[in-house]
């Protein structure tokens, strides 16, 4: 690489005089009192995502300050810069619609500002696939440090951690267990720090997932966020910075189809968050990589579910970091792993990998002989109503709902939903199937909502799960008998949309099926009888998203950021 093409000289600003350009910014950055002689060092970008509207993210600054020192140490010159923050909670109508524009903006300013490579700083969520999407897009060398998860906090003796204890609660108090009082206790002790959910949610999957993709150093996905171990990985990851800037190493020299068969072997066996497929699959597609739903169900079935944290067990993020963290898992997994699959420190997997941890509490992660599941905790499903597939997260779901025939208790939007599900008249019994419509991706943005609230009548009734089934996305820290990411959606005139009151509907996670037991002739004649697609919103970024976002199966990313092949 030449000196035009690196450094602060790197992507000059074009006044038709490249002398007046390098002139004019070598003015400016000396405005930022820097020597002369910083200048002439590589620079290093980092993508700081930090937001009052996302308190998950407020130790960022102290986490970028440790970057800096690392990549200063290294001989690099640091240059902060932000870019959009998504808080899960804090978007209407959800995080996930603004991923992709997050996605965007991470795009451009790494390509368009002059950094030899990047450092990727979030964790809440979406952020991380945001930054991984963008930066797998601008091709730039880059490395990813995820924010780390929340502490727990103490609620009356025991030990709570968002969301998944948020979720029990809530059910607990909607089914009349607990009263106003102590669920506003509750409630101020479940996230008692900064840092992600404390769960193995969506945040922790995908911390754990960018690590064995081998985008983060080795072991800095678990570490808390308010452990020291934190601020050393930070540090660790600005050195590291300078090196893959000089190795020129971008993350398609990183992130291979092994890499991403890793990705799912792990996935299946921490019993990750079902957002983690659909983040994956898009932030693999932008290098061009896809993801075979069939070879999921493969690789389900021949692993093991060996991690024990809520919501499919009773730990949380800080003690599988206190047990060796993900190395702990990668090396009972090792002999199911691609171990040559690269990494961005340069070293192989396996070479990563070493002898593995020297000691590990096997009631957080289990061991091959004796797995808290035999099986992986995802399944894809395909059938009638679901031609384009489904997902279920079995690990977080009641076994004796797996072969289940019901009868659909329909709403017909999120409006819907909220509006009847509390009704005392409404018809429902506990063998039914809720059934939820237009909450997909360009039916509502893909919210949150496949967790439909078990109906009040039936809560207070001690009915705590019962087939549900959606469009829509749910929580990693959620729980029960929930198929997802229904393709195609409802607002795209899938089978979904045809579902009525009363129709049978067939469950059969041993045969990987869900099927709308309802004539051909029938659904023929709904679908003649539906209305046109709905125009979506008129201007901005939402009608952008309407108009290009892809289905669940194909990551929900924006079709025009997918590469041709």
């Amino acid at each position: 690489m030449d000196e035009e093409e690196a450094g602060v000289y790197r992507g000059l600003t074009d006044y038709g005089d490249r002398e007046f350009s390098r002139y004019l910014r070598r003015t400016f950055l000396h405005a930022t009192g820097r020597s002369p002689e910083s200048l002439e060092r590589p620079v290093i970008g980092i993508a700081t995502s930090a937001s009052d509207f996302n308190p998950c993210h407020r130790a960022q600054p102290e986490l970028v300050e440790s970057v800096v020192r690392g990549v200063t140490a290294a001989g690099g010159l640091p240059m902060r810069f932000p870019t959009i923050s998504l808080g899960e909670g804090f978007l209407d109508p959800t995080a996930m619609m603004f991923r992709n524009l997050m996605a965007l903006d991470v795009e451009e300013m790494v390509r368009a500002q002059p950094m030899d490579a990047v450092v990727l700083v979030g964790g809440c969520d979406k952020t991380v696939p945001a930054q991984l999407m963008g930066a797998f897009s601008a091709s730039r060398p880059a490395i990813q440090l995820v924010a780390g998860p929340m502490s727990t906090g103490r609620h009356h003796g025991e030990r709570l951690g968002a969301c998944t204890d948020c979720r029990r609660f809530w059910a607990r108090y909607r089914g009349g267990d607990v009263d106003a009082a102590q669920i506003a206790e509750v409630e101020r002790n479940l996230a008692t720090t900064a840092g992600t959910c404390a769960v193995m949610g969506t945040a922790s999957t995908m911390a754990c997932l960018v690590e064995v993709l081998g985008m983060a150093l080795p072991g800095s996905a678990t570490a808390p966020a308010v452990h020291a171990d934190r601020l050393r990985i930070a540090e660790a990851t600005g050195a590291a910075a300078v090196e893959i800037a000089a190795a020129g190493r971008t993350p398609a020299q990183v992130v291979t189809p092994a890499s991403v068969r890793n990705a799912l072997r792990v996935l299946l066996a921490i019993g990750g968050s079902t957002n983690a497929l659909i983040h994956l699959t898009a932030a693999a597609g932008r290098l061009g990589i896809t993801i075979d739903p069939d070879e999921l169900n493969a690789l389900s079935a021949t692993t093991p579910v060996l991690v024990e944290l809520k919501p499919t067990g009773e730990h949380y993020m800080e003690d599988l970091h206190a047990s060796g963290g993900l190395p702990a898992v990668l090396h009972e997994l090792r002999d199911l792993l691609d171990l040559s699959a690269p990494t961005v420190t340069g070293e192989t997997l396996g070479e990563t990998l070493g002898a593995g941890p020297g000691w590990v509490d096997r009631s957080v992660v289990r061991t091959r002989a004796e797995p808290a599941r035999a099986t992986g905790g995802l399944v894809w499903l395909r059938g009638s109503l679901a031609p384009g597939g489904a997902l279920i997260k079995r690990s977080a779901a009641d076994p004796a709902l797996f072969e289940t025939t019901g009868r659909a208790v329909v709403f017909t939007s999120l409006a819907d939903l909220a509006a009847r599900v509390d009704d005392p008249d409404l018809d429902v019994e506990p063998s039914d199937v809720l059934v939820l419509q237009h909450a997909g991706p360009r039916g509502a943005g893909m919210p949150e909502a496949g967790y439909l609230p078990i109906p009040a009548k039936l809560a207070r009734a001690g009915v705590r799960d019962m087939v549900r089934i959606s469009d829509a996305r749910m929580s990693g820290t959620a729980y029960g008998t929930i198929v997802l990411h229904v393709t195609p959606e409802a607002a795209d005139g899938g089978p979904l949309a045809l579902v009525r009151n009363g129709d049978r509907i067939r469950l059969s996670v041993r045969d990987s099926r869900l099927d709308l037991l309802v004539d051909d002739a029938e659904l023929e004649r709904r679908r003649a009888a539906l209305p046109p697609p709905a125009a979506g919103p008129a201007t901005g970024y939402r009608r952008l998203f309407h108009q290009h976002v892809t289905g669940a199966d194909q990551g929900c990313d924006l079709d025009f950021c997918i590469p041709q092949r």
